[in-house]
């Protein structure tokens, strides 16, 4: 199965035993981002069900509620969620260099 992200950003259900590629695929979906954070909310949502809501909930210290609601194409991410997301999937959050 393949979830089309974005432009050319596909993530594949084999990625979620690869944390490199997983890493990967998270910078990328973060550089294509139109600067919104949508296409970064697509791809934790994506990455987060295939790993599993109920798994992460535990590992992030959130309700699965939390996890959803501002995972939705309409909610709104915060740093500390995008932060306990990234450090739950082992991949690194966006942080600016600048």
């Amino acid at each position: 199965m393949t979830t089309k992200l974005g432009k050319e950003l596909y993530i594949q259900d084999y990625l979620i035993n690869r944390e490199t590629d997983l890493g990967a695929f998270y910078m990328a979906c973060i550089q294509e981002d139109p600067g919104d954070g949508s296409l970064v909310g697509k791809c934790l949502y994506e990455l987060a069900k295939a790993k599993g809501m109920t798994v992460l909930a535990k590992e992030t210290g959130l309700i699965r509620q939390c996890l959803y609601k501002p995972l939705r194409p309409d909610g709104r991410l915060t740093f500390e969620t995008i932060f306990r997301i990234s450090r739950a999937l082992q991949v690194k959050p966006p942080i600016a260099t600048k």
